[in-house]
């Protein structure tokens, strides 16, 4: 994570907070070793994107990403257990930052859950004078308000670099999609990025064929997104390979369109965009592993490199293997969990309740419990390769220099 302007510290001894809302300057001056900051704000706001009419975004340096608009979507069971996943401690005097009237209502909820000491910062993060901290790719992680405004033509922070193209990925025919797409988006079938036996990646040449028939050339902005967003990742994962210089991915990916209430579309775009590439592909083959390469990479000292493999605890521990096609139980020796979901096809470790990315200082925390550092050669890997693909683009946003996708994954590693 970069900053942005020096960090906020907290020390000394207790205080106590009796009035209902507070300013920055009560957060600075206060001096508590106990206190926790709560950013409450949509979490592309948290992740860097600046809030409408200002030129700076991200989140005081140690605040917690807990959106307000959350609440809404849980029970209570479900809220406890969030609140846990956060490391929230009821005990600690709790300040929220984002607007006044949605964090009254998460302060409102905490002391249901027995919050002790909850108080509403009455400012705009912009009156903050302290450093703020934000991903270090986070233009690439895109909300659903700057996909709208490229479409619309507005202008926009961190414009496409040249032309653009919209795509809309999925597997098998694009019935969702002829039904309601984001309006100019093309659809790509992953079987047209896949083949078998093992849903690796095409060929080159496959590959090259695909790209030029949607318009894309190196230079130019790809935008992804997916009813399941690890498909859309699966597809970024290849086209960063092949050598596309730009692609985004919609944060939270067709739902967070819906949840804006954005326009829609039906039936396929009249698009004639075939293009060269303008490239030799792969022009970037380091960010995806084949099998010899991986059984490379494990050859390295432990503290050096990082198999990481996005699939359930159970698929790891061998209790299954996660997928019907899938005989093999067990893990790769040698690779480390690096958690998932609750299923094959979940990702609730790596996502918030509205499908958004969770915060980078959650999964690098958990990522560091199990040695995988940023500081490493790291390789993520699944059953064939959708939850390590989202998984490697949340890493790539979070600046993490030294990684690729394992393609073969579990499949191909236990079929040989």
């Amino acid at each position: 994570m970069r900053l942005r302007q020096a960090f906020l510290f907290f020390c000394g001894c207790s205080l106590s907070y009796m009035a209902s809302s507070a300013t920055f300057s009560d957060v600075l001056e206060s001096q508590l070793y106990d206190v926790q900051i709560v950013d409450c704000r949509d979490s592309n706001f948290y992740n860097g994107w600046p809030e409408r009419g200002q030129t700076a975004g991200g989140h005081i340096p140690g605040a917690v990403n807990f959106d307000a608009h959350w609440v809404d979507m849980m029970s209570a069971d479900e809220l406890k257990q969030l609140i846990d996943n956060k490391s929230l401690i009821k005990e600690h005097h709790t300040f929220l930052y984002c607007a006044v009237d949605r964090a009254t209502q998460l302060k409102t909820a905490l002391v249901k859950q027995g919050f002790q000491s909850v108080e509403v910062i009455d400012q705009p993060l912009a009156q903050y004078q302290g450093e703020l901290v934000a991903l270090p790719r986070y233009q690439n992680l895109v909300p659903a308000w700057w996909v709208n405004d490229v479409i619309q033509g507005k202008k926009v922070q961190h414009a496409p670099s040249k032309n653009y193209t919209l795509l809309e990925v999925a597997w098998g025919p694009a019935t969702k999609y002829l039904w309601a797409h984001i309006p100019g988006a093309q659809y790509v079938n992953t079987n047209d990025i896949e083949s078998k036996p093992w849903w690796n990646r095409v060929s080159n040449q496959q590959l090259e064929v695909l790209v030029n028939s949607l318009g894309i050339e190196y230079d130019s902005t790809v935008i992804l997104y997916g009813r399941e967003n690890m498909a859309a990742a699966r597809l970024a994962n290849i086209l960063m390979y092949a050598g596309v210089q730009d692609v985004r991915l919609l944060n939270g990916g067709w739902q967070s369109w819906e949840a804006g209430g954005y326009k829609t579309a039906m039936m396929s775009p009249d698009v004639s965009m075939s293009r060269s590439f303008g490239k030799t592909i792969p022009a970037n083959p380091n960010y995806i592993l084949d099998l010899p390469e991986a059984k490379a990479l494990l050859t390295l000292p432990q503290d050096q490199q990082s198999l990481v493999s996005i699939r359930t605890l159970a698929e790891f521990n061998g209790e299954t293997s996660g997928y019907d096609y899938i005989q093999s139980k067990g893990h790769i020796p040698g690779a480390k969990w690096g958690h998932a979901g609750s299923d094959a096809f979940h990702l609730e470790d790596f996502r918030n309740p509205d499908q958004t990315m969770r915060s980078a200082d959650e999964i690098t925390q958990f990522w560091h419990e199990s040695n995988i550092e940023p500081q490493q050669q790291v390789s993520f890997f699944c059953g064939t390769g959708w939850r390590a693909s989202e998984v490697f683009f949340d890493a790539y946003v979070m600046g993490w220099e030294n990684i690729s996708v394992y393609d073969g994954g579990w499949y191909q590693w236990a079929g040989k």
